[in-house]
């Protein structure tokens, strides 16, 4: 097996982990919501909890995106001192 070969396989396997792991959390934030809202209202450490939301949202969504980016074949352009145009 090659190494794009290998790497697309953990692209797809990283892609249903993430997707998965992402609709779970969604399904119980919306579930809960009356929980999720008594606890971020409370004060003191409990405000930190949006915050830490956020970032877990955004890391667990971002892999996601990134891994099915891979696997559709759009990738970043890379700077290349030769194509440059001055």
């Amino acid at each position: 097996m090659s190494k794009e070969q290998g790497s697309k396989k953990k692209a797809y396997k990283r892609v249903v982990i993430f997707g998965m792991l992402s609709v779970i959390s969604y399904v119980f934030i919306f579930t809960n919501q009356d929980a999720v809202i008594d606890f971020t209202t409370r004060g003191g450490i409990f405000s930190a909890l949006p915050i830490a939301a956020a970032f877990y949202f955004s890391f667990i969504h971002g892999t996601f995106t990134s891994n099915l980016l891979s696997i559709l074949g759009i990738e970043p352009q890379t700077k290349n001192s030769e194509t440059r145009i001055r």
